[in-house]
């Protein structure tokens, strides 16, 4: 049976998390969207994902999907075309339209999981320095993004968005590049499918996953979050070499 978790106690998840061979990966349902809740399930390694009409269910997978920054796979082709993109990177410059974009449904959706109340409660998250997005202009036009709070040395990538080809990629792309060098050693995908394979992500024990949760990193500088870079010029910040698996 999946543990409720009343909203009107402390925020607390279970320690011995249940084995749900119908749901696999969740672990809790109830509780509230408030920053206390959030900030004590991603300590843990949990993040809420739910449908309209459902109570908050809250989610740790194992394995764990994850991106490692310096396995992010780029394929020559998208290579070539990142050095004429005329795009601009920026960080924490545009947090609520990047949920919104992110929300937006996609192709064969009618709906979207990233309902109003998810909306608010990461924006508030915002708002209090504890999560971050990286947006894609063309010119004064967001055509991209991605979005997330974080921990130790995690990153945790929420949702990302794209309006042209392209887009969501160059997003990544910077993402895996800037949390490099702020000190993280992962991206928290949540669950993999075919397309963050193709990116390079991978599976992880839920062990090992929680201990990049809880392992320091250098202490965070207003500077680790305010980043403008013309798109052309993540080039210079990416290995020299290419394995040629991700040709």
């Amino acid at each position: 049976m999946i543990p409720w978790l009343s909203a009107e106690q402390a925020p607390r998840f279970p320690r011995h998390l249940p084995d749900n061979e119908e749901y696999p990966g969740l672990i809790a349902a109830g509780g509230a969207l408030t920053p206390a809740w959030l900030e004590a399930a991603y300590s843990q390694g949990v993040f809420p994902w739910y449908n309209r009409n459902e109570p908050i269910l809250w989610w740790s997978p194992d394995p764990r999907a994850v991106l490692f920054p310096e396995d992010l796979r780029l394929h020559r082709r998208y290579l070539r075309w990142l050095k004429s993109c005329t795009w601009t990177i920026t960080i924490d410059q545009a947090f609520a339209a990047v949920i919104k974009g992110c929300a937006e449904p996609r192709k064969q959706q009618a709906d979207t999981w990233l309902n109003p109340a998810m909306q608010r409660a990461y924006i508030h998250l915002h708002q209090l320095g504890k999560a971050h997005s990286f947006e894609v202009w063309d010119g004064p036009r967001l055509v991209g993004g991605l979005y997330g709070p974080c921990r130790g040395q995690v990153f945790f990538a929420e949702s990302m968005f794209s309006r042209q080809s392209n887009a969501s990629r160059v997003a990544l792309t910077a993402a895996c590049i800037r949390l490099r060098q702020c000190g993280f050693s992962l991206l928290d995908c949540q669950i993999m499918n075919p397309h963050l394979e193709s990116l390079g992500a991978c599976h992880v024990p839920r062990a090992e996953f929680l201990r990049s949760i809880r392992s320091p990193r250098p202490a965070a500088q207003p500077r680790d979050w305010q980043w403008v870079l013309p798109a052309c010029d993540l080039l210079e910040h990416l290995p020299i070499h290419q394995p040629e698996s991700r040709l």
